[in-house]
């Protein structure tokens, strides 16, 4: 019987074809599906939409399938035995994506939690794929990581000491996942190709398979950096093949802890725009591709160094990158603190009665003395174990808390287990830049030479017909910081010692670092363009870079009750008696932020308790109902306040329903003061909000017996407060959109006698 025929193999070209073709589809899925959840990630912040936890595990799966039809395919075909080597790592390396992109399921503020459970399961996967091949050139491996790490050194930053270790043995765990993945079974196929064919078809190939481990190592944010920086080592990797096994763990383990250790994922965020933490990401990840090409470049053309060779390379270039992180870099370390919120609240029932400012002042300062005196008392305990553990801490008395030097998943666990403690809420530090952020470019506007268009719809030119511009009354703003030698803000500076603050950068006078203070304060009492010029103002800066942390935010808060002076002590040095009346707060503390729903609800309790009119923009998350998420404005105690156009139309961005805002005021194109002698227009709630601040100074200063009283002070807006144009609000009700209408300066001015 004659011998079968044999089946021919099929052609090379069509196994290169096949190749390419399934490598593009691989990284093509990969780099869609993770950039579409990490955009859905910063909508989510940007909008009131709240993603379900399952949401990165299903991207991981969805991802997989779409997958790994190419993979096995690749796999199982008999084009050649390096192609179905390559097949299998890239159906391994999918597989890994899948199970790597679910651990994002751990919210970012707990990053310990995140690279622990991330080092735990690449060692799972890795004993799961087999034992990693031992590298015969491992200083080179040394050498070119050092490079790849190298711009993380200059242009990133540390977090905390534990969040840094866990990042260093995390992305040993994921050197050595990928050395089991691309091991010898990986490159011996390729043992009979020539150099050149080696790199540049072994490396594509290697390169695809650390382009599918890469996009699931990091969080949300990071793990595009390690998308777009690790996959060229894969022709580095290539080029050691002719000296052994490639040093796959000491490559892409420093190539992944250049993200990992050096990039917040809470600051790889839309909230942080311009030349922010995102830009030097991005610029270091680019400059990681390229020194990946060089490198690859570089072993190519070098062949092999003798050992001794290879070693001093590598201390040299180790000696360099410390020369880089020391010098021009960011040394140190930025760790997140937590906020220790205590179970026990001061009583503020019982306060003292009457209108006015005296007993405004006599009701500020009794809540002060209340305040102080509950929180020394109870938070003895927990100061003396926090004084026995080393560690240092600050404080706070208008919410009953405790800000911890100090970060981590065990010490969180371990405060949250104490009988006096609430909840313990992480308290988000921004790491420092290589250069300062750069405001967006704004500030071509002449300044005004008559009442702009949000004021005339206000009625606020009416109202100073009376004579009335708030003069007597001090207005408090919390906010990036204020521009105290902008001729629009200059003359009402209230001066003294106690009337600035900045717990973010220790300024001792009013400066604004970015341009959103200057312009919301001005909108409220700037001359020229603020509906209540007369009145005088002083300024607190709360936001960094355009974020805060529930403890920056009660710094403000707390300066508002009771200003001190520069260095005092909050508890002992406070003056509840030169407390402003009326506080503007254009900003929300955000979960991204380490805020909760009820982070700053006794402090905005005790200053409405106090007498002092707090008013807070809404939001602009909207057109959603339900889209007031954020503290402070979602507090009964808040006046909350959407926005409208020039036309009195509901602004789409404003957030609403459905129990804020409580009045809507201009906020589209609002033209007012930018730092440097500048005016420009800016949108959004935060410049509706200070419209209503403004407001209700000219009511207190028009009818002083007003002051302090902050009931009738609210009826009055409302019961006055014009009708608008609500559009389509969706399930909201148009009051549910817009509260009361209009904020009216001059029929509010009438109603209050």
């Amino acid at each position: 019987m004659a011998a079968p025929a044999e089946r021919s193999a099929p052609p090379r070209w069509l196994g290169v074809l096949a190749a390419i073709a399934a490598g593009g589809w691989l990284v093509l899925a990969t780099t869609v599906a993770q950039s579409l959840g990490s955009l859905l990630d910063q909508l989510e912040l940007v909008s009131s939409v709240v993603l379900p936890a399952w949401t990165w595990p299903a991207i991981g799966v969805v991802g997989f399938l779409l997958m790994c039809v190419p993979a096995l395919l690749s796999a199982a075909l008999p084009v050649t035995p390096a192609g179905r080597a390559a097949g299998r790592a890239w159906f391994t390396a999918a597989a890994m994506l899948a199970v790597l992109t679910a651990l994002r399921a751990v919210p970012v503020a707990q990053h310990e939690l995140y690279l622990t459970l991330l080092a735990a399961v690449a060692v799972a996967l890795t004993a799961v794929v087999g034992r990693p091949g031992r590298p015969a050139s491992g200083w080179l491996g040394v050498a070119g990581g050092v490079l790849l790490l190298t711009p993380w050194l200059l242009l990133g930053a540390l977090g905390g000491v534990l969040e840094t270790v866990l990042a260093v043995l995390a992305a040993a765990a994921v050197g050595r996942l990928a050395a089991a993945l691309l091991g010898p079974r990986f490159w011996e196929p390729m043992a009979g190709w020539s150099r050149a064919r080696t790199i540049w078809v072994g490396g594509a190939r290697a390169g695809v398979a650390l382009a599918l481990l890469g996009a699931g190592v990091g969080q949300s944010g990071p793990q595009l950096a390690v998308l777009i920086g690790l996959p060229m080592v894969g022709f580095a990797l290539a080029a050691l093949r002719g000296a052994g096994d490639p040093p796959v763990a000491w490559l892409v383990g420093f190539g992944v802890v250049g993200p990992l250790a050096f990039v917040d994922p809470e600051e790889t965020t839309l909230l942080l725009a311009g030349r922010d933490a995102p830009f030097w990401a991005a610029i270091a990840a680019g400059a990681a591709l390229a020194i990946g090409v060089l490198i690859g470049i570089g072993y190519g053309l070098r062949g092999s160094f003798r050992r001794p060779v290879a070693a001093t390379l590598a201390g040299v270039l180790a000696l360099a990158g410390l020369v880089v992180y020391f010098g021009p870099g960011q040394p140190g370390f930025a760790g997140e603190r937590l906020f220790v919120v205590l179970s026990s609240q001061a009583d503020l029932s019982g306060l003292p009665a009457g209108t006015g400012q005296a007993a405004l002042t006599a009701r500020t300062t009794e809540v002060y003395r209340r305040l102080v005196e509950h929180a020394d008392r109870t938070q003895a305990d927990l100061r003396r174990d926090l004084d026995r553990w080393h560690l240092r801490y600050t404080p706070y008395y208008l919410v009953n808390g405790i800000e911890v030097d100090s970060g981590g998943p065990v010490l969180r666990e371990l405060l949250s287990r104490r009988g006096d403690v609430d909840r313990v809420l992480v308290d988000q530090v921004l790491r420092p830049l290589p250069a300062p952020a750069l405001s967006p470019h704004v500030g071509n506007v002449a300044a005004p030479s008559r009442a702009q268009w949000n004021l005339e719809q206000v009625h606020a030119p009416e109202a100073w017909a009376s004579g009335d511009t708030g003069k007597g009354i001090v207005v408090g703003s919390s906010d990036s910081g204020v521009d105290g030698s902008h001729p629009a803000l200059a003359p009402g500076f209230r001066g003294g010692d106690d009337s600035w603050f900045d717990p973010w950068n220790g300024t001792t006078v009013p400066t604004d670092a970015g341009i959103h203070g200057t312009h919301t304060l001005a909108t409220a009492v700037g001359a020229g363009v603020g509906v209540a010029p007369g009145a005088q103002w002083v300024g607190c800066v709360n936001l960094a870079r355009n974020m805060g942390n529930p403890a920056h935010y009660l710094d403000c808060l707390q300066f508002m009750l009771a200003p001190f002076p520069p260095g005092g002590d909050p508890f002992t040095a406070g003056r509840p008696a030169r407390a402003p009346q009326v506080l503007t707060n254009s900003w929300g503390c955000p979960q991204i932020e380490g805020c909760d729903r009820r982070s700053l609800e006794p402090a905005v309790h005790a200053l409405d308790a106090a007498g002092i009119f707090v008013v807070a923009s809404a939001g602009n998350t909207g057109p959603a109902c339900g889209s007031v998420t954020d503290p402070p404005a979602i507090y009964p105690e808040t006046f909350t306040v959407g926005s409208v156009d020039s036309s009195g139309t509901l602004a789409d961005h404003s957030s609403r329903g459905p129990d804020k805002p409580d009045l809507v005021a201009p906020g589209v194109d609002v033209v007012s003061a930018l730092p440097g002698d500048r005016y420009g227009a800016l949108t959004g709630t935060s410049m509706a909000g200070p419209h209503v601040a403004g407001v209700v100074a000219l009511l207190w200063s028009a009818n002083p017996a007003l002051v302090g009283d902050v009931a009738r002070t609210r009826e009055i807006l409302r019961s006055t407060a014009a009708p608008v144009t609500a559009g389509d609000v969706g399930p909201c009700t148009p009051a549910q959109a817009t509260g009361a209408g209009l904020v009216d300066a001059a029929a509010a001015l009438r109603a209050a006698g």
